[in-house]
């Protein structure tokens, strides 16, 4: 009895020992990885995504620069995986040299060649006169639509009309623009083209047309090409948007890239100009172009007035209203921005390169005509970016 009593105090007591030990090893090795936890520096990679500080690009951040994010509802941020980023030190600035490495081209190459069974144009069957319209790469645009549909219908195109009733007034023929020898020349095997209209059909009736937008082959051929058995010349008020985008005869459409990126060539004054700007920019060194779309005619038209003062509003609207060939004339500006219709403001695209990492040292070509509101509305872009050039002049 009494070595039963003994053996079971044994049990007893050796238990308590193997709990103690383990109680001590827990609490030994929890204390150790919590100091290291606690001591050990912990990357914060949500720095890698912050603007850059005062301190870091030198210019005075202000207290509203969050508030565009904030106007309507939170931002979505995306699920794809994070792009790794190649850190300098602690600031999270990108490596510079994958800003301004080429993108991948995919392999992807050029199809513009005709094909195997492409002939030269059939036996013209009248004039096609054309009224481009829009800015300038809305007329380039037309242009090119307007040279296939004159392929499709078997007309001899006459050298568009450049659109002088527009927003900015701008008397600029064809050949001011173009280089007209040039894209008669080589359209030559696809499309006969003419700088005028015979003096014998400048009183001869021609059709004036609204051709229907995004229109396909059969509307050209069958509705278009039939008032040639009454016209010999048809006039097209507008010029863009009038051929549908797809289903057409692969060769139409090779014979619209060709009339983009091989018959369209700028004059020879407007070439030498650019070369000479492009130069100058150069010996910064890598520069940005910047389309910064925020011109009068482009927030009166979409009635974007954010960040504008209600005088500035009041005189976008006004021009609106007053501008007969602008359809839509009362406009919700928030609501337009919140769908995305509105270009973002140049405060807010200061914020967007410096957050894609660019430095405040780089040089940036403004592409654009002159910005709303002038020096007022560029001052914190040029805050970020002190090196902003234009075609006028260096700011």
């Amino acid at each position: 009895m009494q070595k039963r009593s003994r053996w079971r105090g044994l049990v007893v007591l050796r238990r308590l020992l193997i709990g103690a030990i383990c109680s001590i090893a827990a609490v030994a090795l929890l204390s150790v990885h919590v100091h290291i936890f606690l001591s050990s520096k912990v990357p914060d990679f949500s720095d890698s995504y912050k603007l850059p500080t005062q301190h870091e690009i030198g210019f005075q951040r202000l207290s509203t620069e969050r508030k565009w994010v904030q106007e309507l509802a939170p931002p979505h941020l995306s699920k794809a995986p994070l792009p790794s980023r190649k850190l300098d030190g602690a600031s999270g600035i990108l490596d510079l040299d994958k800003l301004w490495k080429p993108p991948q081209n995919r392999d992807f190459v050029p199809c513009v060649d005709p094909g195997a069974n492409y002939t030269s144009p059939a036996e013209s069957q009248g004039y096609l006169l054309v009224h481009t319209n829009g800015g300038l790469n809305q007329m380039r645009a037309g242009i090119c639509d307007m040279v296939a549909v004159a392929r499709i219908i078997n007309a001899t195109l006459v050298i568009p009309e450049l659109d002088k009733r527009s927003f900015w007034q701008d008397s600029s023929n064809f050949s001011d623009v173009f280089d007209e020898d040039h894209f008669i020349s080589a359209l030559a095997y696809d499309v006969k083209v003419i700088k005028k209209l015979p003096k014998e059909l400048a009183t001869a009736p021609r059709a004036v047309k609204h051709f229907r937008s995004w229109s396909g082959i059969d509307y050209y051929q069958n509705e278009i090409a039939s008032m040639w058995a009454d016209y010999q010349v048809i006039r097209a008020a507008k010029s863009d948007s009038r051929l549908a985008n797809n289903n057409l005869l692969p060769d139409i459409q090779k014979l619209r890239c060709r009339a983009c990126y091989e018959a369209l060539r700028f004059a020879p004054q407007i070439e030498a100009m650019g070369k000479l700007l492009v130069d100058r920019m150069r010996s910064y060194g890598p520069y940005i172009a910047l389309h910064l779309r925020y011109e009068k005619d482009m927030l009166a038209f979409s009635g974007c007035t954010h960040d504008l003062s209600p005088a500035e509003a009041e005189e976008l609207r006004m021009i609106r209203e007053n501008t007969a060939y602008w359809k839509v004339k009362g406009i919700d500006s928030r609501e337009q921005r919140a769908k995305g219709y509105c270009p973002l403001t140049p405060k807010e695209v200061g914020i967007f390169l410096m957050a894609l990492g660019y430095p405040s040292s780089t040089p940036i070509y403004i592409a654009a005509g002159e910005i709303y509101g002038g020096d007022s509305h560029m001052a914190d872009l040029q805050s970020r970016y002190p090196i902003l050039m234009s075609k006028v002049c260096t700011h």
